[in-house]
């Protein structure tokens, strides 16, 4: 199913109100590539990119036409390693961060998730839904 522009605008309003979002989308898609899922992290990739640095300056950032960039960073683009590298520098520095990755032992991680393996899908999820504050429970 194809987004919105309803949706990309509500991306592009949360990313600029809330900087820690961004670079939860970010962390998000490098943690969705290193577990081989490429495509959901092609397209969350998309998404910040349209949020923030936009595709025309990334394209001059990394040197390849906005056309091409757009077709990387589509359900069906294949981008080289060094293409995805130069996203990601252009991406970290937009974001001023730094991208850090750590192999954990499986064994360490039961019953205890890491907050860089959520899933996409939650991430977008609690994007959608606003959040609500605790009700008083009357006892």
């Amino acid at each position: 199913m194809a987004l919105t522009r309803d949706f990309k605008a509500t991306v592009l309003a949360r990313v600029q109100a809330d900087p820690a979002f961004a670079k939860a989308l970010l962390d998000e898609a490098v943690t969705l590539f290193l577990n081989g899922e490429a495509e959901t992290a092609k397209l969350m990739l998309r998404d910040l990119v349209n949020a923030t640095v936009g595709f025309e300056e990334l394209a001059l950032y990394i040197e390849k036409s906005p056309k091409s960039v757009h077709r990387m960073l589509s359900q069906s683009g294949n981008p080289t390693m060094s293409n995805l590298a130069a996203i990601f520098s252009a991406l970290k520095h937009e974001l001023k961060v730094e991208i850090q990755a750590h192999a954990v032992s499986i064994a360490s991680l039961q019953g205890n998730k890491p907050k860089a393996t959520r899933t996409a899908k939650s991430l977008m999820n609690k994007m959608r839904t606003p959040e609500r504050t605790p009700q008083a429970s009357a006892t």
